[in-house]
């Protein structure tokens, strides 16, 4: 699966470069009896669907024209905004969630909890430090990142 994915990502690329989009992630997974190909685009101000159809349609005949082809059963092609609980995967996707609210799901429990909901305030290459609630009371959590399973900006209610 890494070859479809490392292949797409550089069909894409040019595709993404030449409309200033960035690409946010890429998936290649098997839902059901069902391949899906997933791809996470964005630009500052938010892409559009018009923009997401047009990546589609030349990312589709990139894959259809690549010899030998690099994804031989039959997929689903999907090209995306991330929505507004976009992943954060790399440094700068952290580094642009400064100060927003984030949802953070961890490989171990921390204080007895899995995940933490809170305003991301502080950022290092070891550790990041949330404002969070607490039955309604303000707490802060320091959570090493090597803990980290998963990030995410959230939606607060």
């Amino acid at each position: 699966m890494s070859s479809v994915i490392e292949t797409v990502r550089d069909l894409v690329m040019p595709i993404l470069n030449t409309n200033h989009f960035q690409l946010v992630d890429l998936e290649y997974v098997k839902e059901g009896q069902s391949w899906f190909l997933r791809v996470y685009i964005d630009k500052p101000g938010g892409i559009n669907i018009e923009e997401c159809a047009l990546v589609s349609d030349l990312l589709g005949e990139q894959l259809d024209q690549a010899d030998p082809d690099p994804i031989p059963q039959a997929y689903v092609l999907e090209v995306s905004s991330p929505g507004a609980e976009r992943p954060l995967k790399n440094e700068a996707d952290y580094q642009a969630a400064m100060d927003q609210y984030i949802h953070v799901s961890l490989y171990a429990a921390i204080a007895k909890k899995k995940f933490y909901e809170g305003f991301l305030r502080q950022l290092s290459a070891e550790e990041l430090t949330l404002d969070y609630k607490d039955k309604g009371r303000p707490k802060k959590i320091t959570i090493p990142r090597k803990n980290i399973a998963k990030a995410r900006l959230a939606i607060e209610f």
